[in-house]
């Protein structure tokens, strides 16, 4: 959108390479390695046999990297119906990388944050406690500012003083607008910030929320009222995305979240935060496919322009050039 994440000259100089090493080992390495400490790998030319015993650990190792179970289970059952036709290590990787190609398929039109320069631009951001809404905020209040835009955040979070004086600091460091009222309802926070956007003709609104439990029912009804108190305030012609922000070292659990926050808010996306060497990658596929939301962003590190938007295209072939996958020849 404003040149971020631009597709590289090749899969293994994208960013997002060295990061999915972890996730492509799990996906891929044990499954297609040349070789393993027990002795050689399995042959090049396949048995059905083996193709059989290789779609049986894939399915394993796919669960094991938060794909989802049910999404893992479907992608086995499609390799399985491919099985006359999968005779080498090569074309079984291949109808794998299909397979993850299909499921994101279905979102892949709606992975670019919806913007328009000349409307208001409004990204309400949700989820629990430690997944990074504050920190995700602040690196893109930077980004916009450093692209032209004019930026308001509203500190929804107006219960925890430490999130509003790390906003605070953000949005100095930024140059972006500030709207607080320490220990205010979050919702006549959220309704200031709009206004005071509109009144000062900036671009771009970013919402924090208090992180909660998805099992807080008093919590998710304030998102409920927050919600409305956005649609009431913005302008007819204003774009409005609303975001969840997951931890990808979260697992499973990212799952239930998404279920929980998108029936509370009518999610438009979701930004996976933390997705460096320590995460499993595979709850990209689960959430896009199990939920149908799309990633809009992907934090691939600590610095501000690590926080990149998301290209599914980019994603699978840097999980499928990393050293794991390139030893299928």
């Amino acid at each position: 959108m404003f040149g971020w994440f631009k597709k590289q000259s090749s899969p293994e100089s994208s960013p997002l390479a060295g990061n999915l090493l972890n996730t492509s080992k799990q996906l891929l390495g044990s499954l297609f390695g040349a070789t393993t400490p027990s002795g050689p790998g399995i042959s090049e030319t396949l048995s059905p046999l083996e193709i059989e015993e290789l779609i049986t650990e894939l399915e394993e190792n796919l669960i094991k990297a938060d794909v989802g179970v049910n999404t893992a289970v479907e992608i086995c059952d499609q390799l399985r119906q491919q099985k006359s036709k999968l005779l080498s290590k090569a074309a079984l990787i291949s109808a794998l990388k299909q397979a993850f190609t299909d499921r994101l398929a279905p979102v892949k039109a709606q992975q670019s944050i919806a913007f328009n320069p000349q409307k208001l631009n409004i990204y309400l951001f949700v989820g629990v406690n430690g997944a990074g809404k504050t920190t995700t905020i602040g690196k893109l209040a930077h980004q916009f500012v450093e692209n032209g835009h004019k930026v308001v955040i509203g500190a929804g979070d107006s219960f925890r003083a430490a999130a509003e004086d790390q906003l605070a600091v953000w949005a100095e460091r930024a140059g972006a607008s500030l709207v607080r009222q320490d220990g205010a309802e979050a919702s006549g926070v959220i309704y200031d910030a709009i206004r005071r956007a509109v009144d000062t003709q900036a671009n771009v609104v970013l919402l924090d929320t208090a992180g909660r439990l998805q099992n807080k029912f008093n919590l998710m009804e304030e998102l409920r009222k927050i919600r409305a108190v956005i649609d009431k305030a913005r302008p007819e012609e204003s774009i409005f995305e609303s975001l969840l922000v997951i931890d990808a070292t979260t697992g499973q659990n990212a799952l239930k979240q998404a279920s929980v926050f998108q029936e509370t808010v009518d999610l438009s996306g979701v930004i996976l935060t933390k997705l460096d060497g320590s995460a499993k990658g595979g709850v990209i596929l689960a959430v896009a496919h199990e939920y149908r939301l799309p990633i809009k962003w992907v934090g691939v590190g600590e610095k501000i322009t690590d926080l990149q938007p998301f290209d599914s295209d980019a994603f699978l072939e840097a999980l499928f050039a990393s050293p794991a996958a390139s030893q299928v020849h």
